[in-house]
């Protein structure tokens, strides 16, 4: 969990009962504590309202902040909004190298169609132009699928021209 129950209820106190809404930025509520800051927890009022809802409070920010973490996102500052860790998008080259590397070297069209997320056909369009520039080898297994083998990941000894 990101935010502490005792840390909001010690800024709180500190906070003079919480009139100056520490606790509030502490939270991440950027506006509520400037409002507090700036009339003195709504005269009180909101000082007393919050004593009672710090529990909840707590528990909501701790459920957003899981919230955006489990989206990608990263807070720059509270109340500075959020911006998303963008990850390019792999190519369908680097899901069939990856699955490549991972697989001793072999590859099937329905694999790099489920990890790419494209049709199958695309997937078998990409294959086939890496083994017409050498790069994978076409396969047959017993059971008539075609697998693309590249042999620069696979585990066994291969033979070098010295």
């Amino acid at each position: 969990m990101r935010y502490s129950l005792s840390t909001a209820y010690l800024l709180w106190f500190i906070s003079g009962f919480g009139a100056l809404g520490f606790h509030r930025f502490y939270l991440g509520k950027t506006g509520t504590g400037l409002l507090w800051l700036l009339t003195g927890g709504l005269g009180g009022v909101g000082c007393i309202y919050d004593l009672f809802t710090l529990p909840n409070q707590v528990r909501e920010a701790n459920i957003a902040y899981a919230a955006r973490e489990a989206l990608g996102y990263d807070a720059y500052g509270a109340g500075s909004g959020f911006i998303a860790r963008v990850r390019p998008a792999e190519t369908p080259e680097r899901v069939i190298l990856r699955i490549a590397k991972a697989n001793n070297g072999m590859v099937t069209a329905g694999e790099v169609a489920i990890e790419a997320n494209i049709p199958i056909e695309e997937a078998q369009k990409q294959l086939d132009s890496l083994a017409k520039k050498g790069i994978a080898q076409v396969r047959v297994r017993n059971s008539g699928v075609l697998v693309y083998f590249f042999p620069e990941f696979s585990k066994e000894n291969a033979d070098f021209i010295d």
